[in-house]
């Protein structure tokens, strides 16, 4: 594939915001959101062609639907410009960048600003969950479960446990690196919390049980939160990185991609893969599909990854699925230090969704933020050394919708 796609700036806001708190809707939370990335960027408004914006769940927590139409509204200079929005539960993100993304390889238009935003704490906590459990497939799975992801996880976990065996110490050794490297983002949400080592335990008090042996630290936040990107073709970003003294080989690109759908159940995943040494074989093809089409052999090719741990089995099941180790053998990442930000494969350097946040429609768009930012020497705190190429890792559902990229810089 071309690798004429540039990411010329991107923006988070702030996850710990409560933006209901503050008497903001979501509107507010894409203002943000475009000014922010418009400003890193240093793009004006007339140079974006096309808007795309990731958003799984807005008529549920805000009643308001039709958000391709936001950013004009919230950013008058960016009236008129033709804007989508794209709905793929917690995967919209990814799936709003595939979209831009294609339309500049396709010639049709040479600069986007692609936006992922959403707003989840107006609610009470148990109607968030209720709401988020309309990407699995409703009224025909989890009808006993009070909680719908944290049940569909478990038997993740459980799965792995039926086929290679699994410690529930090792799913809590995640939780714990993501919500530590989370303490040195300034943007994310748990970066101020505090944990005692009996929080990453099996203590009833300190670390309740959600479902099953999924716990309170095994799961990701509840989130308001907004991210944006600005992608260009080469012609925009000659142009962009001449007024700017840059490099172009400096620039981040977007190497490669993958994509697949399954259906919604999650039975029917994992009965279909019953005889394959991977237990989500459709997310392995998305993850080789991205480093074939990036010219990455295999994942040693790759210096940290930002990966979907929605909760702790999925970010357990990314592990093996990048093939850092065998079918079934994440544990030995976790144990001999592979994952940590100075290990071989740094993962969710940034603390990830579980302490970073995790505001659905916007962590596909935040990932290739963060990866941008690692692959540009601009991470800061979270800087990976050496960072050159990244991946991403973006599901909906019970990885019912699978978005990877390779970020990178350098032919």
């Amino acid at each position: 594939m071309s690798s004429d796609v540039f990411i010329l700036g991107g923006y988070q806001t702030d996850f710990a915001r409560n933006y209901a708190k503050e008497g903001l809707e979501i509107s507010d939370l894409v203002a943000d959101a475009v000014a922010g990335t418009l400003a890193d960027a240093q793009v004006a408004p007339s140079t974006i062609e096309t808007i795309h914006v990731g958003n799984a769940f807005g008529q549920l927590f805000n009643g308001q639907g039709h958000l391709g139409a936001m950013p004009a509204t919230v950013a008058p200079d960016l009236w008129g410009i033709p804007a989508a929005r794209h709905e793929a539960a917690c995967a919209s993100g990814g799936i709003a960048v595939l979209a831009a993304m294609a339309e500049i390889e396709a010639g049709r238009y040479d600069c986007a600003l692609v936006l992922g935003a959403e707003q989840e704490r107006n609610v009470p906590g148990d109607q968030a969950a209720g709401h988020l459990g309309a990407a699995a497939w409703v009224g025909h799975e989890g009808t006993e479960a009070k909680f719908m992801w944290p049940h569909m996880f478990n038997l993740l976990a459980d799965e792995y446990d039926h086929r290679y065996g699994i410690d529930d110490r090792h799913l809590a050794a995640i939780a714990e690196l993501n919500f530590r490297n989370a303490k040195d983002n300034p943007n994310a949400q748990t970066r101020a919390w505090s944990h005692t080592p009996e929080s990453f335990t099996a203590d009833a008090h300190h670390n309740p049980v959600i479902d099953g042996r999924i716990r309170r630290t095994d799961c990701s936040q509840v989130t308001d939160g907004g991210a944006g990107v600005v992608l260009a073709g080469r012609r925009t970003a000659e142009v962009w990185a001449a007024t700017q003294g840059r490099d172009l080989d400096d620039v981040p690109r977007l190497l490669g991609w993958g994509h697949r759908t399954v259906g919604l159940p999650y039975a029917e995943k994992v009965r279909r893969s019953a005889n394959h040494p991977y237990v989500l074989p459709h997310v392995r093809q998305a993850i080789t599909d991205s480093f074939r089409r990036a010219g990455v052999a295999d994942v040693s090719g790759i210096d940290a990854i930002e990966t979907h741990d929605c909760f702790t089995p999925s970010e357990y099941a990314a592990i093996d699925h990048f093939g850092i180790t065998p079918p079934g053998q994440s544990w030995q990442a976790i144990e001999d230090g592979t994952l940590e930000r100075d290990g071989s494969t740094p993962m969710n350097p940034s603390g990830g969704l579980i302490g970073g946040g995790h505001p659905v429609g916007t962590t596909g768009v935040r990932m290739v933020v963060d990866a941008a930012h690692q692959t540009s020497g601009r991470a800061g705190a979270t800087q990976v050394d050496g960072a050159r190429r990244v991946a991403t890792l973006n599901i909906g559902g019970s990885t019912t919708t699978t978005v990877t990229f390779v970020v990178g810089v350098g032919a």
